[in-house]
């Protein structure tokens, strides 16, 4: 098992959550600015851990290496060429990739082939047209973006199972679709009236060294960012346009808030003729009753990030509002697992035909 990009928050939390999987060895982890060190002098909850110490990408040779799967948790914008030239160094390239489709051979499930989990932005969206306009660089893996599934775990199991590239959803996404693809696809809300409040821990903007996320800045202060124009935005819209079988424009504002890890999202809806909230909750009891780490809770109690900090749980409710057409829903998951690691660790048990849970059953951290 590989892990690109070991040194930030989310490599940290695959680390964390690898390092005691069962069926897992790490024999590979990259880091640039890092490359040479061993991973307990950037983090010291890994010593006594038997880990490589870190290397540089270009210092890969991918062709000698026998892994099954690699994560890359790198920033957005790079993850698309050096996930090119993984494709093209294992054991069947891009070219025999196309080839074999047309004999209805599928690729993704050729023997040797690197299965690789991307936790960055650049597979999301399906459009590359999109990504140009929403991050604001040309896409330069489009002949590959049509072979990444999106990596929403409850809804595209299937697809993930026999994927070789999945795309992990954004943190928010990940909350914000769990909550609403089931209310669209059941048709019980209206899709143009969605307005989703969201605030995250600062761990959600990464590890590198911002004025903005000193301590100083951050502490016993919230602030909003990205109004109106956040680059989850299209990744939300895309995947519930599937579940609604038509586009959905939503209003959509993360906020920063002073905690380690941990994200919360209120989402207000208007019903469908004839809809209550109690039709709300049931529509999302019966759709998560058999999921393993997405729970509806019961009564009146209000999901909050303490009930899954640390753990791959995701906690919702549904509240009627004070406005008889409207509903609040409310959504809890940790924005470093749920919202990024612990997914993409489900992820790669999919892939690999493990059972799903394995390595992530951990119980939420309190206090």
């Amino acid at each position: 098992m590989g892990i690109l990009g070991a040194s930030g928050y989310t490599g940290a939390d695959l680390v964390r959550l690898l390092v005691r999987h069962p069926n897992v060895e790490i024999v590979l982890m990259t880091a640039e600015r890092k490359a040479g060190q061993p991973i307990s002098a950037i983090f010291p909850h890994f010593h006594g851990d038997d880990l490589p110490d870190l290397i540089s990408i270009d210092d890969v040779e991918w062709p000698a290496l026998d892994l099954d799967a690699v994560f890359c948790a790198l920033p957005h914008a790079t993850s698309q060429q050096v996930i090119m030239g993984m494709m093209h160094a294992t054991k069947h390239s891009l070219l025999e990739e196309l080839v074999a489709e047309t004999r209805a051979d599928l690729a993704s499930q050729a023997p040797g082939d690197i299965k690789i989990i991307d936790l960055s932005a650049d597979f999301r969206l399906r459009d590359t047209a999109q990504y140009e306009q929403w991050y604001g660089r040309e896409h330069t893996a489009i002949s590959v973006q049509p072979k990444a599934v999106y990596g929403l775990t409850e809804w595209y199991r299937d697809d993930i199972s026999k994927a070789r590239l999945v795309a992990c959803p954004g943190c928010y996404p990940t909350a914000a679709l769990l909550a609403l693809m089931p209310l669209l696809k059941a048709q019980v809300i209206v899709g143009d009236d969605i307005i989703i409040d969201a605030k995250s821990g600062v761990s959600g903007a990464g590890r590198s060294l911002k004025e903005q996320n000193l301590f100083v800045e951050v502490s016993e202060a919230m602030h909003p960012y990205g109004l109106g124009a956040h680059r989850h935005m299209p990744e939300i819209e895309q995947e519930l346009a599937v579940a609604a079988e038509r586009s959905v424009s939503i209003s959509f504002t993360p906020h920063l808030v002073p905690m380690n890890r941990g994200e919360l999202e209120t989402i207000y809806v208007k019903l469908s003729e004839g809809q209550t909230a109690d039709l709300l909750k049931r529509t999302l009891e019966n759709t998560y009753a058999h999921e393993p780490f997405v729970q509806v809770l019961s009564d009146t109690t209000a999901p909050a990030t303490r009930m899954v900090r640390g753990s791959n749980q995701c906690v919702m409710n549904v509240f009627a509002d004070r406005q008889a057409d409207r509903a609040i829903v409310v959504v809890a998951i940790d924005n470093l697992v749920k919202g990024s690691s612990g997914q993409a660790v489900q992820n790669m048990n999919l892939m690999l035909g493990l059972d799903e849970t394995t390595g992530l059953m951990q119980a939420p951290m309190f206090p």
